[in-house]
């Protein structure tokens, strides 16, 4: 597997690894305004975030709901593509019981080359039941059928030249199947397991070899928990008998808003955090709504949400100490994904995301301690080094003056 951002040398003596950041766009927008004008935000934002140097951007699939718009991630990546320069493009995920494995892996193969290799394919069994329900699919045979794809996948994609793959199930077959171009990535693109509540992420990430995809949000207990979900990774790549997989390919996903005070930060989130958690309670996979009482003022919702530890509405400070802890919890990780969505307005959003690169993601990347470093050497050396300059300006005005006095 290409691994998420390969180095051409190792790192130098005592210097951690930097993490890497993105941003997850499912995308999250309230009913009541135009999808067109919805779907233009997301790709805006996009451009903003590569402008920005975010590592990554991730969208979704969905197809009920009315408010987590994108149907066909592959194609929006495709736009999204052709506005930015930098940004690494995901899928999160492609609901891999909705589609035939042939079709998912050679769309993957042509995205891999329009992008020049900018791509990372996730894959999940499809979170919202009603789209399930939509296409006669028992929610009960999804996570089956999701590793059924993804191992058709994984063989297709592995294939020697001359090999060709056969699989049978009560669902798909692959008849002397081959992929007729192959990826513009070597040996193919980056393939990402989700993982939110159950542990059959976790499992199949270790047993099949693909990088990891946590999306529970850091909810705290379960297998799909930051504390737990490591160790079934490992657990599962040694059963298979696959190499210890490495930290660095494990992603998780986070929830930031960032403003100049946390009194700000709060007020902003004011504006969509009760309709957010109010759709979760509806139709969305965790039940947000539940966490704090009904009948509040939306100020008095955000406050009691806040104080639940599962988000971070705060200033960059906050964001630093929020991200030091999951850290610390997990056991580390490679990337830190935020949650796209708009519980604030288009402009403290652009807003948060300006602060978080500008203040948070230097401070993880180690990209503050060889400025200051340079600054307080500097800031030392300045009376024994301006003595020496002073003294060559000096002998530069007497030289000048001696010369016009001898003209």
């Amino acid at each position: 597997m290409t691994p998420p951002h390969p180095t051409s040398s190792a790192a130098p003596a005592g210097v951690a690894r930097p993490l890497n950041f993105g941003v997850f766009i499912t995308p999250f927008h309230p009913v009541g305004q135009s999808p067109t004008l919805a779907l233009e935000y997301d790709l805006e934002r996009t451009v903003a975030l590569d402008r920005l140097g975010y590592d990554e951007v991730w969208f979704g699939e969905h197809h009920s709901g009315g408010y987590e718009l994108i149907a066909s991630p592959e194609v929006f990546i495709a736009a999204a593509a052709e506005r930015t320069r930098h940004v690494r493009l995901g899928t999160g995920v492609v609901s891999l019981p909705y589609h035939h494995p042939l079709m998912v892996a050679d769309r993957w193969v042509l995205l891999d080359h329009i992008t020049r290799g900018r791509v990372m394919f996730g894959a999940g069994p499809g979170a919202l039941p009603s789209d399930a329900y939509m296409m006669g699919i028992d929610p009960v045979n999804q996570r089956p059928m999701m590793q059924e794809a993804l191992e058709a996948i994984l063989a297709l994609l592995r294939a020697a030249p001359d090999e060709r793959i056969s699989r049978e199930t009560d669902w798909f077959t692959l008849r002397d199947a081959q992929l007729h171009i192959r990826p513009y990535t070597w040996p193919y693109p980056e393939i990402s397991t989700a993982a939110m509540i159950s542990p059959s992420g976790p499992r199949l990430a270790g047993s099949l070899g693909t990088s990891l995809l946590s999306l529970s949000m850091s909810v705290p207990g379960g297998y799909a928990a930051v504390e737990n979900t490591w160790d079934v990774v490992v657990q599962q790549a040694a059963k298979a008998g696959r190499p210890e997989p490495d930290r660095a390919n494990w992603r998780v996903l986070g929830i930031v808003h960032l403003a100049d005070t946390r009194e700000q930060a709060l007020q902003d989130c004011t504006y969509g955090l009760q309709d957010f958690a109010n759709y979760f309670g509806a139709a969305g996979f965790v039940p947000l709504a539940n966490e704090v009482a009904g009948g509040q003022s939306p100020r008095e919702f955000v406050e009691a949400y806040a104080e639940k530890g599962n988000c971070c509405i705060g200033t960059p400070g906050d964001a630093i100490v929020y991200l030091s802890d999951l850290l610390e919890r997990s056991g580390g990780f490679g990337t830190f994904l935020m949650l796209g969505h708009d519980w604030a307005s288009p402009q403290a959003t652009y807003h948060s995301y300006e602060l978080f690169a500008r203040e948070v993601i230097p401070h993880f990347k180690g990209q503050l301690t060889a400025p200051r470093a340079s600054h307080d050497w500097a800031k030392q050396m300045r009376g024994q080094l301006l003595g020496r300059a002073g003294e060559a300006i000096v002998k530069a005005i007497g030289e000048h003056t001696s010369e016009q006095e001898q003209r």
